[in-house]
């Protein structure tokens, strides 16, 4: 969108003449009853207001974000007293998160709107279609600012880490430690997965998806608390944030400052643009709901041009913004802030709105807050050899220790074995309740079954029995605020005479569905004898995913994809 330049309207015609008279009747007070005192240059305090000459001002409201909000404020009050019309222009800060959800529920009363970068916009309509509302209609102009997304780290650190080239690839292979502010509220967090995504191989997207799994481990709440658990980290760590945001930290005289390292394999910018929102109907004035029709278009189109003469003011205050460590918005600008380069990186890439929604909801999946029934074949077949003459249950073993560190301490799980006459007529074993792996002693106790496996070894695979055992147990727990689910592992076939058949199973899953209360099964087979149509007749009525692992050593890949469809059901290709 172009750049309109409107020149802000002249004062209200009258407006001198009304001055004079004021002033004029002020004079005759002073000299008739002495009473009147003149301090600062006006007449204290009955004729404060007539000094300023904006008895009547017109009121402009920006709501900005937490982050550029105190520049914003000051540019204001600039713009306000260099116009030539009386106005008063308030900015409130809000994060971007609450103003979007606000707009998405029903709208605000503001004319404007800076939000910490575009994709809030997409997120406000994205908001308001799920909650069969209209969004808003806004115009969107050019940004105010930009920052770039940097890596923050402490002074004390920045030599130990700046030790290799600090990139993005680094990250996706966890050989830098990061630490992610939440990207469900943090702009520069969902822009860094974004550069981080365009980093990985297009061959294999298990690498973004494990590691957003591994990010997803701590999720501090804001950008500071992720700066304060970079004191409390046990190797030097970085966090995924904006060059503002480091530049913020540092104006606040904290004890220790933090130094931004650019990603040597090129970085994205953040920008702030100006959003015009729908027209108020208030004049902003003392007339409120009384103001005739043609007050109130008069009132509106004032502000219209006000708004237009602000945003060009606030592109144009580049020092002011370059104080709180902001880039102009095409990028460009200097800095003089601690910690920061004084010349800014070179952007590789433009942010897709698009495309970080995508891998927001991705995001929202892989770390939600999941309980799961890890159900274990445990039949006589896993002491066979695979490929590297090591018995399928040493492998499997391997796997799921690999496997169980994938996932953060807010996942609740449980741990079912099974195989024909397990436990009395039974094919199954219950030997962990579902419960939080934050919980180290429930940690332990399911490490400690891991490796009690290949002791419990026998029978054969009584699959169908267990998996419909398993799908009425966590029913009977359900959490709607978590995903509940039953993670199936066998590497055979259903071997149950005396069970229930395939179609008896399907036939009770399909009585037990309630879509208020999805419990999908994933299924995971590995080995030759696995009987994969029958896995994905299970998987397809649970609306769940069945994989087929060719080798054991395979399940952690398998795992990330597993939990990586998550986002799509019920609809998985």
């Amino acid at each position: 969108m172009g750049r309109h330049i409107v020149k802000a309207p002249a004062k209200k015609p009258g407006r001198a003449l009304i001055l004079s008279i004021i002033a004029a009747f002020a004079v005759v007070g002073i000299v008739a009853t002495g009473v009147f005192l003149w301090v600062g240059g006006h007449l204290d305090p009955l004729f404060a207001v007539a000094d300023s000459g904006c008895a009547d001002s017109e009121q402009l409201v920006v709501i900005a974000d937490t982050s550029i909000a105190p520049a914003l404020a000051d540019i204001a009050e600039d713009f306000d007293a260099a116009s030539e019309t009386c106005v008063e222009t308030t900015v409130k800060p809000q994060d971007s998160a609450d103003t979007a959800a606000v707009l998405a529920s029903g709208g605000i009363e503001a004319d404007a709107w800076v939000p910490e970068s575009g994709v809030w916009l997409d997120r406000m309509t994205a908001t308001a279609a799920s909650l069969g509302q209209t969004p808003p209609k806004v115009e969107v102009g050019e940004p105010i600012a930009s920052t770039p997304v940097v890596f923050a780290a402490a002074a004390t650190n920045a030599a130990a880490i700046a030790s290799e080239p600090v990139t993005w690839s680094r990250v996706l292979g966890g050989a830098l430690p990061t630490i992610l502010p939440d990207p469900e509220a943090s702009s520069a967090s969902l822009a860094g997965l974004l550069a981080l995504r365009g980093h990985s191989s297009p061959d294999d997207p298990r690498q973004f998806a494990g590691a957003m799994i591994e990010l997803g481990k701590t999720i501090p709440a804001s950008t500071s608390a992720a700066f304060g658990a970079l004191a409390a980290a046990t190797q030097p760590s970085v966090v995924i944030t904006s060059e503002a945001q480091v530049a913020a930290y540092n104006l606040d005289d904290p004890a220790e400052t933090l130094v931004a390292a650019y990603p040597a394999d090129g970085t994205v910018f953040v920008d702030y643009p100006f959003v015009r929102l729908p027209v108020r109907t208030d004049t902003g004035d003392d007339e409120g709901e009384g103001a005739s029709a043609d007050r109130v278009a008069e009132s509106a189109a004032e502000r219209a041009d006000l708004l237009t003469a602000f945003a060009a003011a606030a592109r144009g205050a580049t020092d002011r913004l370059a104080v709180d460590g902001f880039r102009a918005g095409d990028g460009s600008g200097t800095l003089e802030v601690p910690g920061l380069a004084a010349e800014a990186p070179a952007a590789v890439a433009d942010l897709d709105s698009a495309a970080q929604l995508e891998i927001l909801r991705a995001w929202a999946v892989l770390t939600l807050r999941s309980r799961m029934l890890a159900v274990i074949d445990v039949s006589g077949s896993m002491e066979e050899p695979a490929e590297n003459g090591l018995r399928r249950i040493d492998i499997f073993q391997q796997a799921a220790i690999a496997a169980m560190e994938k996932f953060s301490g807010e996942v609740e799980m449980g741990v079912w074995v099974f195989s024909t006459t397990r436990n009395g007529d039974l094919d199954y074993e219950d030997l962990s309740p579902i419960a939080p792996l934050a919980d180290l002693a429930h940690k332990q106790e399911i490490a400690g079954i891991i490796q009690s496996l290949p002791a419990r070894l026998g029978g054969a695979t009584g699959l169908y029995d267990t998996t419909l055992a398993a799908v009425q147990r966590v029913r009977e727990s359900y959490d709607p605020a978590k995903v509940n689910s039953v993670l199936l592992i066998t590497d055979g076939r259903n071997e149950d005479e005396n069970g229930i058949d395939l179609d008896t199973l399907l036939a009770e899953l399909g009585k037990m569905d309630d879509p208020t209360k999805p419990v999908p099964v994933i299924m995971i087979g590995f080995g030759p004898d696995t009987d994969l149509a029958a896995m994905q007749r299970i998987a397809q009525a649970t609306k769940g995913a069945a994989y087929s692992a060719s080798r054991p050593e395979d399940l952690s890949t398998v795992l990330v994809d597993a939990l990586s469809q998550r986002a799509c059901r019920p609809n998985c290709g």
